[in-house]
């Protein structure tokens, strides 16, 4: 059996989910990574905005650091060299110095984890990435991205990578169990505010809305401006913790998905929505993009929508042994290879090959000492 695996991440947040998906993301990861036996750290910088929403400030499956400042990171100069592995996620502050200090220091495998790779990629572009210089994604052993498909390729070709890998997020299933609840709404969205978003809701859930005063929606996320013109049967909630994100998809007769402009120019980067929604049977409706049916197949597993008229013929026309139809093959599809475990499974796989492509006459990843 290999051995276990020190792991050190340096993510945006694991301790708030406020305003951000990158928490859900790594809480659900990272309980998988180290439920197979690994030892986690997550250092975190400590910012207010995140500081006044804490809601896992003591998590129970990795140790959890919040540092003050890039020069505190000094303070874990050790276990960053003695790790078997090092992440630098994305939108980390000061994110390029950090990762000057970790290329600098670690002995393991260097990864960075990019939750918002086209963003991330547009921005490099632009010259504008304040996380991520371009000449450090030939630095990194690995490149873990939550967009798959032809972005890979460019990652390694045109970038330098020597390994890009696709890491999606995922879902803890114990977390997200199949409920069926008396539906509250009959369409609903979970996701912050996000200005090239906000059109698609406008279409497929404002105006839907507005023609269908007899049907209630509801969106929950914090950052949405206040002149947003809210119809009547449309529920706003600020802010919901994951904990609550079960209870409110199965509130819904249906979950909407709406995917970033960036993302959709990408395709294949599904969000956490897809497989939250799906993994308590809430079948969802989505908007389109390159590499959707790889993750969920449209028409069976997924329902697909461009127009107001596409979301209010599902919801008015749709029967209800329909609907649970395509909840169930969703569950059954996101069960089998989008949980939460799997995805451990595929980091500790991408980790131990990326240690034997860095010294291949070394047994892959021995366990080092602080």
């Amino acid at each position: 059996m290999a051995a276990p695996l020190k792991l050190v991440v340096l993510g945006l947040s694991l301790s708030s989910s406020w305003g951000n998906g990158h928490a859900t993301t790594y809480r659900a990861l990272l309980k998988a990574f180290a439920a197979r036996g690994h030892e986690v750290l997550f250092l975190e910088r400590d910012v207010p905005w995140y500081a006044a929403h804490r809601d896992l400030p003591e998590p129970d499956f990795c140790r959890l650091v919040l540092y003050p400042d890039l020069p505190s990171l000094e303070l874990h100069r050790q276990a960053i060299a003695g790790a078997d592995a090092v992440i630098v996620g994305s939108y980390v502050p000061e994110g390029i110095a950090v990762g000057e200090r970790v290329l600098a220091v670690a002995n393991g495998v260097r990864a960075f984890y990019d939750i918002d790779t086209p963003v991330t990629l547009a921005a490099l572009e632009a010259g504008t990435c304040p996380y991520l210089a371009r000449a450090q994604i030939a630095q990194y052993d690995i490149y873990l991205s939550f967009t798959g498909g032809p972005t890979l390729r460019r990652l390694e070709e045109r970038d330098g990578s020597p390994a890009a890998r696709a890491l999606y997020c995922s879902v803890d299933p114990d977390a997200h169990p199949p409920l069926d609840h008396a539906p509250a709404y009959d369409l609903s969205y979970l996701g912050t505010y996000s200005p090239d978003r906000q059109p698609t809701l406008e279409r497929l859930l404002i105006e839907p809305a507005r023609r269908a005063p007899e049907l209630r929606f509801a969106v929950a996320g914090p950052q949405y401006p206040d002149g947003i013109d809210w119809p009547a049967n449309v529920d706003r909630v600020e802010h919901l913790p994951p904990e609550r994100h079960a209870g409110f998809y199965a509130a819904s007769r249906y979950a909407l998905n709406v995917t970033r402009a960036d993302m959709i120019r990408a395709g294949w980067s599904p969000s956490v929505r897809l497989f939250e929604a799906g993994s308590i049977g809430t079948p969802l409706i989505s908007d389109r993009w390159d590499g959707l049916d790889d993750v969920l197949v449209p028409g069976r597993e997924i329902l697909c929508a461009d127009t107001t008229e596409d979301v209010l013929a599902i919801l008015r026309d749709r029967s209800e042994p329909e609907r649970r139809r395509i909840a169930a093959a969703a569950r059954t599809a996101i069960l089998a290879r989008h949980s939460a475990a799997h995805r451990a499974a595929e980091l500790e796989r991408f980790l131990r090959e990326a240690a034997s492509r860095r010294a291949p006459s070394v047994p892959v990843l021995e366990t080092l000492s602080e």
